[in-house]
């Protein structure tokens, strides 16, 4: 979310930091950048292979059918982009798009090396402003990404714009956890021991804090189905997993 300082200059946040608003992108591209070549390696290790199955879960709401088209935004080493493509088979297509270069790169070569080729295209692509026609789509995705962007309202327009009335929007997200006497546990993981793995295994420290931080920035599960419905989509409705540490959301263009 964002709002102006006293100056009336516009702000957004960058984790715990205000920064410009306009400068907020390439803070978010310089993390990924430099987390780029162990993004996978730190996913596992941070989430312990959870975030495996919170992907196999969004892919099972797609609703896709062969030959069908598919959109995931922010695709990063391109997980949600190898099974959307397996989803709509040879004879669909699917697009991967990310803001960061270096994370579309990786993706593509990943998947490039499970030999899904023929049927998936890569677009360097802010998440706000996506360079497809309106209706362009039967479903889009957006996994670990939402919280990095700007301007989120705008990003849910722009989501809700390439769909094809009927196509369905799949946001999977670190969201409000539900963890109860456990919750101090979660913070010291996620503000000690995350940046201390982040620092050993990718030497970033600073990167890794920042992404734990922007899981607190992000908004909860009922503000973000809120932020959905205003940007037009219909039947929104969430799912928390792993005790509403992420949350699937679901919006229909109907």
């Amino acid at each position: 979310m964002a709002d102006s300082d006293n100056n009336g200059a516009r702000e957004a946040d960058f984790g715990y930091e205000r920064v410009p608003w306009g400068e907020k992108k390439s803070r978010v591209r310089g993390v990924f950048d430099s987390v780029a070549p162990r993004y996978d390696l730190m996913n596992d290790v941070m989430s312990g292979g959870l975030h495996r199955l919170w992907k196999r879960f969004t892919l099972a709401k797609t609703g896709l059918r062969p030959g069908q088209r598919a959109l995931d935004v922010a695709a990063g080493s391109g997980d949600l982009a190898a099974g959307l493509a397996r989803q709509v088979g040879k004879s669909g297509r699917v697009v991967a798009t990310d803001i960061n270069a270096a994370m579309l790169a990786e993706g593509r070569d990943r998947l490039l090396n499970e030999g899904l080729v023929g049927n998936v295209e890569y677009v360097l692509a802010d998440a706000e402003n996506l360079p497809f026609p309106d209706g362009s789509f039967h479903c889009v995705t957006i996994g670990f990404g939402l919280r990095n962007v700007t301007d989120k309202d705008a990003a849910l327009r722009s989501l809700y714009r390439v769909l094809k009335p009927g196509g369905r929007l799949l946001v999977l997200e670190f969201s409000r956890p539900r963890l109860g006497v456990l919750s101090p546990l979660y913070d010291t993981y996620s503000f000690q021991v995350l940046p201390r793995l982040g620092q050993l295994l990718a030497g970033d420290a600073e990167s890794y804090r920042y992404l734990a931080e922007s899981i607190r920035k992000h908004p909860d599960q009922d503000t973000l189905k809120t932020m959905m419905q205003s940007a037009g989509f219909e039947r929104c409705e969430y799912f928390n997993l792993t005790a509403g540490i992420v949350a699937v959301h679901q919006g229909f263009r109907l």
